[in-house]
């Protein structure tokens, strides 16, 4: 039976701890990637898609309400942190969605310290938050090619030309 979504949802890492103490006592290949994800859209999918391909858990940092708004602007974000949540949860290669509410993952990635950072090749490794300390304890940091021609900015764009 498939896992409920709302179970693979974390508001605080606290509770997520336990989780990924069984995941690195039973070996697991713990990948980490992190992103606002304010509407959803195919070029998301894919990147998911990758990171998770890269091991056997696949853990996404989600930018708490607050955080979007500090990074994308004042009428951001577009769906709450909850909805984003439960979309996010909702793809079966999705295992875990940790909630966070600072401008970047780097805090989180120290607690987890996963096996590998993923993210999208947009940025030089060494601008990827927590990438030395992914590095540091072993583990790899990868770029990923991301699907041309979308972006959530575009998107909203587009809608409002509509008018």
């Amino acid at each position: 039976m498939a896992e409920s979504t709302n179970s693979k949802i974390y508001s605080h890492f606290k509770t997520f701890k336990p989780v990924l103490k069984s995941w690195q006592d039973n070996n697991e290949t713990i990948v980490f990637t992190n992103g606002c994800f304010d509407i959803i859209h195919h070029g998301h999918v894919d990147s998911l898609q990758k990171s998770a391909a890269l091991g056997t858990k696949l853990i996404v940092g989600l930018n708490a309400d607050s955080s979007v708004t500090l990074i994308k602007g004042e009428k951001r974000p577009i769906f709450s942190e909850e909805a984003r949540a439960i979309i996010l949860a909702a793809f079966s290669f999705v295992d875990a969605v940790i909630i966070f509410k600072h401008e970047t993952p780097a805090k989180l990635i120290g607690k987890i310290i996963p096996n590998v950072l993923a993210k999208g090749e947009e940025y030089a490794i060494h601008e990827i938050a927590g990438h030395d300390i992914v590095l540091k304890n072993g583990g790899t940091v990868k770029t990923l090619k991301l699907v041309s021609e979308i972006s959530t900015s575009d998107i909203i764009s587009r809608i409002k030309a509509l008018d």
